[in-house]
């Protein structure tokens, strides 16, 4: 689930609960996907480009593909934060700049409410499966190419 630095905890909290996938706690039907590669890997990523979307994300997902993942577009770059709120899988994020470059990774812990922000304003952030970049040997300034970074 997206939130910038700026978002109050109870602000936040209300919007979740006003939108009607997460109030009902089922997970948002299948996002549009765009291949997104990292040296040899394939990720098959989700779009996620509308506040709806965004807000909802992975929450209430039970099962995510190995080569899935989830990419969050936004029209401007700013500092980006997410948390785990009603999100049943760990996961890994990759902050990404404009070009395509990971910027910082985490590894979020499911359903907390722990923040994990990009170090830099960033317009992206793609989840995968937890240790997703790790066992790959993945890491800060490596390089993800793909439409949305026009390569």
């Amino acid at each position: 689930m997206r939130r910038a630095l700026t978002c109050a905890c109870a602000l936040a909290l209300a919007l979740v609960a006003s939108h009607p996938a997460a109030a009902q706690g089922e997970p948002q039907p299948k996002l549009p996907t765009t291949p997104l590669t990292i040296g040899m890997y394939i990720i098959h990523a989700e779009l996620a480009v509308t506040p709806d979307q965004q807000e909802t994300g992975m929450m209430f997902r039970r099962r995510m593909g190995d080569s899935d993942g989830m990419l969050f577009v936004d029209d401007h770059r700013s500092v980006r934060c997410f948390w785990m709120h009603n999100t049943l899988l760990p996961l890994s994020i990759a902050f990404i700049a404009d070009d395509g470059r990971i910027v910082n990774l985490a590894d979020m812990a499911p359903q907390t409410d722990a923040t994990h922000c990009s170090t830099q304003p960033v317009r992206y952030a793609l989840e995968v499966p937890l240790g997703w970049f790790a066992k790959r040997g993945f890491k800060a300034g490596d390089r993800l190419r793909g439409a949305p970074f026009g390569s």
